[in-house]
């Protein structure tokens, strides 16, 4: 189906921008999250969502955003059986048609000028690849006044980003022409290894520290169990492990690297453990 001119036109005004959202089981959260998409103050031209495998309700309430969100060119991508992160956002980044990519995860949402901020930096610096901000606890509330004037975005050397992740994926907006994707046998750090592999290969990378995104969960190990924690270390440290055997980092890197990532582990284990016997225990009534 054509679209008439002022459809055209409509879509022609808009961030040339692919905003992915891989979902899975997400049906009590994907609205509030394309609620945040459809108050950009420059709303993108698609919105994909990659439905994950997902069961039948959530299946439904996929299928029926396009209706309660008109305004939002949106599309749903349907994968056969789960895959994880990784592949619905290399599904969703190989369907989109813009020159920038978002993503955002289905939980989270973004602050209204995101998109605006975020992607006329990118125009403005045509060689930056990769862009990100900060993605704060929806608790902390709307920091507004952090946007008075226009953010600052500074590049983010491969050096500090091994030594850390500063690159939230649902902060993320990327050119959609780089030549790399996300691991699709990673279910864990899968993002974190993508970022690695483009910061190690220079790909130039910048953030700001203004808080243009929020979260509604923990930024790790939501559900305070240390399996979980753990499983995220091991991903973490195969990373590492990876940009060894490409080539990206000497040995000793990678030694002081896998000593740094498991004190970072054993410091959040046991926050986690503290964060648990803290909490408070609901009783039955006698």
């Amino acid at each position: 189906m054509r679209e008439n001119p002022v459809q055209q036109t409509r879509l022609q005004e808009r961030a040339p921008v692919s905003v992915i959202v891989p979902c899975y089981q997400c049906s009590a959260t994907v609205e509030r999250t394309l609620q945040s998409v459809a108050e950009q103050t420059w709303m993108p031209r698609e919105v994909l969502l990659v439905d994950d495998g997902n069961d039948d309700v959530t299946k439904h309430v996929l299928q029926s955003q396009p209706a309660r969100f008109v305004a939002l060119d949106i599309r749903v991508i349907s994968l056969s059986r789960n895959q994880g992160v990784a592949s619905a956002r290399n599904a969703g980044w190989d369907a989109a048609t813009q020159p920038y990519i978002a993503f955002l995860d289905a939980d989270d949402a973004w602050h209204a000028k995101k998109l605006e901020l975020q992607v006329q930096f990118m125009q403005a610096h045509p060689e930056v690849v990769i862009t990100a901000h900060r993605l704060d606890d929806h608790a902390k509330g709307y920091l507004d006044e952090e946007l008075a004037q226009a953010p600052i975005f500074r590049r983010v050397p491969c050096r500090r980003l091994l030594v850390s992740n500063l690159l939230s994926a649902s902060s993320v907006v990327l050119q959609s022409s780089l030549a790399l994707r996300f691991n699709a046998s990673q279910r864990y750090s899968e993002d974190y290894a993508l970022w690695l592999e483009a910061s190690c290969r220079g790909v130039p990378i910048a953030r700001t520290d203004c808080v243009l995104g929020y979260r509604f969960k923990a930024a790790y190990g939501a559900s305070g169990l240390s399996a979980a924690l753990w499983r995220m270390e091991r991903a973490e440290l195969g990373n590492y492990r990876s940009l060894r055997r490409e080539g990206l980092i000497g040995r000793l890197a990678l030694a002081a690297l896998t000593a740094l990532s498991f004190a970072k582990f054993v410091r959040r284990a046991l926050v986690s453990r503290c964060t648990r016997r803290r909490a408070p225990i609901s009783r039955k009534a006698p």
